[in-house]
Order: C-alpha cells, then structure tokens, then sequence
C-alpha cells in the first residue's frame, strides 16, 4: 500500500492521509441500500491528486485501488438518512473521464457518454488517499 501511495503522490512523499466516510449516527434499523439526503453545502478538499480504495467482496479486507490521472475534486458533506443515519461521507468528482474505456460499465449504469463528468460517494469501508498538506477545516 505505501509502496502506491508513494508512486502516485511521488517517491519523496511520506505525508498522506486516508479520507473514510464514517457514521456520525446510525439507527437501530440501519439498512445498506437507503437514499440520503445531503444536510449541508458540500466542502471542498485541495488535493492535486488522490488515491481511491475500494473494498471487494472476499471474507477478509481486500482493497481494489486505483489512481486516475485526470482533474478531480474531492468532497466533504453530512448526509442523513432515510431512517435517520447520518454520514460523514466523502465524495469524489472526475471531471475528465476520456481516459475511461467508452465500454466501461460505469458509462452505461448511469446512462451518461464517455467523457462527462462523474461524482460519486465513498460508502463506509472505502478510503480516499490525500497528499499533506490538505486541510479539513
């Protein structure tokens, strides 16, 4: 894991953090699949590049990582609930997709063309890597 994070954010970099989205609440009858609301105006968070990690679905902790060379923003904001949960939830927008297969299935779950912009949550579990200095005032 250090050995990617220092490829992407460079040799000479030893300061990163992890972003997860985390409950700040959660509900007795807490469900995985719920629609959120969005509480607040989203934070943005500076970082010139960043690292996403994806958990998969094996019986011990398994990450599909990746690094995407395009412009992307990355996003605080406090989610709530249908049932009352509320996340602290991190969010990351890719406004250059070219460089995505136009095959990719992302393209045709959201029904949108290669080369819009997509933004999507990290649920909990899953881990954005930042260089330092980035600020989450």
């Amino acid at each position: 894991m250090l050995e990617f994070l220092q490829t992407v954010f460079g040799v000479d970099s030893k300061y990163f953090r992890a972003l997860p989205t985390s409950y700040l609440t959660k509900s007795a009858t807490s469900t995985l699949l719920q629609n959120y609301t969005i509480l607040e105006v989203p934070k943005e968070i500076p970082a010139p590049k960043t690292i996403s990690y994806h958990t998969m679905p094996y019986p011990y902790l398994v990450y599909y990582c990746h690094f995407l060379g395009s412009e992307n923003k990355v996003f605080e904001a406090l989610l709530e609930g249908q049932n009352g949960d509320r996340v602290d939830a991190f969010c990351v927008c890719h406004l250059d997709t070219s460089g995505l297969n136009p095959d990719n299935v992302l393209f045709r779950f959201l029904t949108i063309h290669h080369c819009a912009p997509v933004c999507h949550f990290f649920p909990v579990g899953d881990l954005i890597w930042v260089p330092t200095p980035t600020t989450l005032d």
